[in-house]
């Protein structure tokens, strides 16, 4: 990555690859929080001259290291500082809504040397949709600098009233302190002594409380302790193939540091450095993904978006009564309602997705209460799909965007090129896609069976009525024979959007497809046609509207991958979800800190490598929850509360002989196993199960 990121709960950190946020930069660095940029300059000298880089290190995502060193410096013809004399090392951390840096420096001189080091800041206040130039409008107005004891705050009111502060504190005495925002430090070094400053900085929000700094080591204890409960209480994996552990830990510890909470339990942001708020598609699916190692976020998620579930007709917002949102936005544009991101409706597929995390949280829990409790957000999701979602009466869900600042096309493929016909039309909405008619097939089914088992007999027969009547529709208005694949979708005048795209690889999960057509799907999907080498492509191979380096239109999404493979594995197809696994799991190899990307480009694996996507987001949820569903998948671990049992089918990649998974929380106990290769079969080993559900391996 060209960029290094940090980030805890809603405040996170983008800085270059050296820690600094130079001054009229293009790419949005800043340090963040409530879609606000609250530090817009943070800028390192040593006498003047910009440090040398040597390395910079995010790995472990809550704490970044960067070292640096001295240019050769002169003044007035002189030799002042000897080049690669001083070693420059910045920690930083974010903990408690507070961002701290140590600057530690050490002389390798073998002579006493004295410098200055320099720290440049400013903070702008710009709302972050004007920071990534997506819209201008009515703003505020900064309040100026105000210098205290070792401090220095910035101030801004507003155009929504609210008054925002940044103040830069540090811990030893300065040369000089200037209100434009620089900070002088005078050092002198004896041969291999040390010294340090530190530096915190505390953005605050109109009425909230305003954040202590607590002392920085116990700040630091604090934050490692919280990845330590995390780990605690994750489920964990062992494998002989030492990529795929690696792939594994890091999603997990990427899930981690994406994990925010409102109020209403944890769950994860969607991805940064752009979307790190609630984000409903992106939320539920990488909660969904996580189910097998942690199902608490899960429920944050779910108690999250009922919170935020549309109440209201407001076109402005995309806003129905039931629906559950897109993405909610707390800057100043937001407030001033300058942009309807209040929350943002426009989105088709977060309603049924919602009602599939639930239904899948149960089954894995047996946590029936939360039905209860979010009984009446249920029924309003179903309402919704049913009464503005099927805006036609034709048992299909639409969409049609109806704000002016919306979303045009509002499943998860948004850009405006994604939905393409064959003959390289674009199609014009109401469109219904193929993957949001499974999603609500699979939520009206499970729901039948969560609601059969609570005694509500007449509720689960009414939906297992409407899904059966969806299932029917589905195929006749959705299949080309010719193809013998399925359409994309249908555009508004329900005819069929032929293009061949990874969409339709999503309904596998659902159940509505029969054997014959399911396996259709699966064999398009594995073809060279859809088929990278790398992972499935979103479009294939040869129709007008592919593009290997597109958003949308050819390029590889894990998470895409992941939805496919829940599918695959659901439906006994282990093979091909083996292969699958192997294409991504070798593309993983070739991305920093073997993190799965957003995306990357669609180019086979001929090419000797993946092609990286320029701008795409890392770390991103639902990428980092693809690793997650290579081991469901591998192990083909379905559990099921209704029936108390535990389904497994067993497959190991070709590089792998072992794979243990410990801690897996299925219904109120914990399941262990090992499955371990033995010629051409697979034996499963039952470690600990304490869930007093039975194990059926198929």
């Amino acid at each position: 990555m060209d960029y290094r990121v940090i980030k805890e709960n809603d405040l996170f950190l983008l800085t270059d690859r050296e820690g600094n946020i130079p001054e009229h930069h293009p790419y949005g660095l800043g340090l963040y929080t409530k879609d606000t940029r609250f530090l817009s300059k943070w800028d390192l000298r040593i006498n003047g001259k910009k440090p040398v880089l040597l390395s910079s290190d995010a790995a472990e995502n809550y704490v970044a290291t960067i070292l640096l060193t001295n240019p050769h410096i002169e003044e007035n013809g002189e030799l002042v500082l000897w080049r690669e004399s001083v070693e420059i090392e910045r920690k930083r951390f974010i903990y408690g809504d507070v961002l701290y840096e140590t600057m530690k420096l050490r002389s390798y001189h073998p002579k006493p040397v004295q410098f200055e080091i320099s720290v440049h800041m400013d903070a702008d206040f710009a709302d972050m949709f004007i920071v990534r130039g997506f819209q201008s409008g009515e703003v505020g107005k900064r309040t100026g600098q105000t210098i205290g004891d070792r401090t220095l705050t910035f101030g801004y009111v507003g155009a929504d009233g609210i008054k925002r502060s940044t103040q830069v504190a540090w811990d030893r005495p300065e040369k000089a302190v200037f209100e434009h925002g620089e900070i002088l430090f005078h050092f002198h070094l004896q041969h291999g002594e040390e010294q340090t400053v530190t530096f915190t900085i505390t953005p605050h929000v109109g009425g909230e409380e305003r954040k202590q700094p607590v002392p920085l080591e116990e700040a630091f204890c604090r934050l490692k302790e919280s990845y330590c409960r995390w780990e605690e209480k994750t489920a964990k994996i062992t494998t002989d193939d030492h990529r795929l552990d690696r792939l594994v830990r890091r999603g997990i510890a990427d899930l981690r540091v994406l994990l925010t909470d409102l109020g209403y339990g944890q769950f994860p942001v969607a991805g940064l450095p752009w979307f790190g708020v609630p984000f409903g598609r992106d939320s539920l699916i990488a909660a969904l993904q996580l189910l097998p190692f942690n199902h608490e976020v899960a429920k944050g998620t779910l108690l999250t978006m009922a919170r935020y579930q549309g109440k209201k007709n407001d076109p402005w917002r995309d806003e129905q009564p039931g629906k559950i949102m897109h993405e909610i936005r707390f800057g100043e544009l937001a407030n001033t309602n300058q942009i309807p991101f209040t929350p943002y409706y426009g989105t088709i597929d977060a309603t049924p997705l919602f009602l599939v995390l639930l239904a899948e949280y149960v089954k894995w829990t047996g946590d029936f209460a939360l039905v209860g409790q979010l009984r009446e957000h249920i029924e309003a999701a179903l309402a919704w799909i049913d009464q503005y979602g099927d805006r036609d009466g034709d048992l299909f869900v639409e969409y049609h965007q109806q704000s002016s600042k919306g979303i045009a096309n509002q499943g998860w493929k948004d850009s405006g090129d994604s939905i393409v016909h064959r003959n390289g039309e674009y199609a014009r909405s109401p469109i219904a896609l193929v993957e949001v008619q499974g999603y609500v097939y699979k939520a009206k089914t499970t729901l039948a069976d969560i609601f059969e088992h609570l005694g509500e007999l007449e509720r689960a027969k009414e939906l297992r009525h409407q899904a059966k009547a969806l299932k029917e529709r589905f195929d006749e208005q959705f299949w080309m024979e010719d193809v013998q694949f399925y359409a994309i979708a249908l555009d508004e005048k329900k005819e069929q959007v032929g293009t061949v795209t990874s969409n339709p690889g999503h309904v596998l999960l659902s159940g509505m497809l029969n054997e014959e057509r399911a396996e259709a799907v699966v064999r398009m999907l594995l073809s060279k046609k859809m088929f990278s080498g790398y992972g499935i492509r979103t479009m294939g191979e040869g129709e007008a509207g592919y593009n290997p380096i597109s958003y949308h239109n050819g390029s590889v999404w894990p998470h895409d991958n992941s939805l496919i493979l829940l599918g695959l594995s659901k439906l006994g197809k282990q093979h091909e979800a083996k292969t699958v696994i192997q294409g991504l799991t070798e593309a993983a190899n070739y991305f920093e800190y073997d993190r799965l990307p957003e995306l990357f480009c669609g180019y086979g694996s001929s090419a000797g490598k993946p092609v990286r996507y320029p701008v795409a987001c890392s770390p991103q949820a639902w990428a980092a929850g693809t690793p997650l569903v290579f081991i469901q998948a591998l192990l083909g671990l379905f559990p099921n509360a209704l029936e108390k049992k535990i389904y497994l089918s067993p497959m190991l990649l070709d590089t792998m002989n072992m794979l243990r998974v410990e801690n897996i929380s299925i219904g109120g106990g914990r399941l262990s196993l090992t499955v371990m290769r033995e010629k051409e079969t697979f034996n499963v080993q039952i470690d600990e199960n304490t869930t007093g559900w039975d194990i059926v391996i198929r």
